[in-house]
């Protein structure tokens, strides 16, 4: 096991050079893998790694993965379960260190195989969890996969000795990528902490993604970060912010913008690590160059950033916390909570149609490109909730809503 951490490489990094910049970036084949790590490594910015796993791994076919492998093909990612540990060793040895710390990323429901490996390489940080990575990804029952993601924490917690603390990243933070209001995002990225708090970990990092208005992702981001203050005091922490995970602009002069934006949103609110997206993101999977490109003009946005007002209080918080409350009351289990809050409503997923998730939200982009809830069905937010009356979206609304950033980055190439 190595002599370093993931969360406190973060923390130090960050404090020492500003955000910590990373892709989100895998290949099948280990030497493209490992030359993209050394070109990450290597880039005008302080970064971070990634191996994100293909989607035979994410769903537990490594079977596949490895007839894959072994007929030449190429997958979207890497499959670390197939490839095993030596040759994930042989992947990060001498790139990987406190300078250059690596994450996994995978996206799986039932993360335990993933998760073993990770360890057996020697690598101590992946993300997820167990509502984040089961209502968006798969179909399994979220009763099932808490109790896959309670055994995969436990096993990682098991793994800390004096100079290895695993750390995981909640996922819930970018829940579905768009339309779903700021308040259930914080809310969701802080129980998914409490989860795997109890289950063992105590290094753990928060997701926030840019959604659609500047100042609403400011206080949800700030938001976030208070309540962990509040409710995790005795975990190490940071906040993480994504750049935006819905439809991206074509123009390459609006991609840059929204990656500007995100760099701001991170500095803004104290975010130790950015995941950033690219130009190509609207066409196809990036290159590696595409992606150093990337990092280090976020790099250089966040370094530009000047000082901005604090983002005045519409009650994300309370809206947050109250979601929180309720759903902590149902259950000392974190995860029984989870599972019973989804069965009563008080956790509901906009236009998600996960088979547990009730449905009965929505959530709609107003005049000024702030996020909003339409109905709010049983979400114990009444009390602080405005809602923004109308009828309910049809399928041409509902796909201008979610092409709104693009549409609005895309037309600052046109007015230039």
């Amino acid at each position: 096991m190595p002599s370093w951490s993931f969360g406190d490489s973060i923390t130090r990094l960050a404090a020492d050079g500003g955000v910590v910049v990373q892709p989100r970036m895998g290949m099948s084949q280990p030497d493209r893998m490992r030359a993209g790590l050394a070109a990450v490594q290597s880039a005008g910015a302080v970064t971070a790694g990634t191996i994100t796993v293909d989607s035979y791994t994410r769903v537990g076919d490594h079977a596949s993965a490895r007839a894959a492998l072994d007929g030449g093909g190429s997958l979207n990612g890497f499959p670390i379960v197939a490839h095993g540990p030596a040759v994930t060793r042989s992947v990060v040895d001498g790139i990987a260190g406190p300078d250059f710390p690596v994450q996994v990323r995978h996206g799986s429901a039932d993360p335990r195989h993933v998760i073993a490996a990770a360890l057996a390489s020697g690598l101590d940080a992946t993300e997820g969890g167990p509502v984040s990575y089961c209502l968006p990804y798969s179909r399994a029952p979220l009763a099932l996969a808490t109790h896959h993601w309670a055994q995969a924490c436990e096993s990682f917690a098991a793994a800390r000795t004096a100079e290895f603390e695993p750390h995981l990243e909640t996922f819930g933070g970018c829940m579905l990528g768009q339309l779903c209001p700021p308040a259930l995002l914080v809310a969701l990225s802080v129980l998914e902490g409490l989860f795997f708090r109890q289950h063992g970990l105590r290094s753990v990092s928060f997701s926030y993604a840019q959604q659609t208005h500047p100042e609403q992702d400011a206080e949800a981001a700030l938001a976030l970060s208070r309540l962990v203050a509040e409710l995790l005091p005795d975990v190490q922490s940071h906040l993480v912010v994504y750049t935006y995970m819905g439809v991206f602009p074509k123009s390459e002069s609006g991609a840059l913008q929204l990656i500007a934006d995100s760099a701001l949103l991170a500095v803004r609110t104290g975010a130790a690590r950015l995941i950033v997206k690219t130009t190509a993101e609207a066409f196809r999977i990036p290159t590696i160059e595409e992606n150093v490109t990337a990092l280090e003009y976020a790099a250089s946005a966040a370094a530009d950033v000047r000082p901005l007002p604090p983002p005045d209080d519409t009650g994300l918080y309370a809206q947050a916390r109250s979601i929180v409350d309720a759903v902590c009351e149902l259950s000392t289990d974190i995860g029984l909570a989870l599972v019973a809050g989804f069965a009563r409503g008080y956790l509901d997923v906009p236009y998600c149609l996960h088979p547990d998730n009730a449905g009965r939200t929505r959530g709609v982009v107003d005049a000024s490109g702030r996020l909003l809830w339409q109905r709010i069905g049983s979400l114990p937010i009444g009390d602080s909730a405005d809602l923004v009356t109308g009828r309910q979206l049809r399928s041409a609304e509902l796909l201008d809503a979610l092409s709104y950033i693009e549409r609005t980055y895309d037309r600052l190439e046109l007015a230039q």
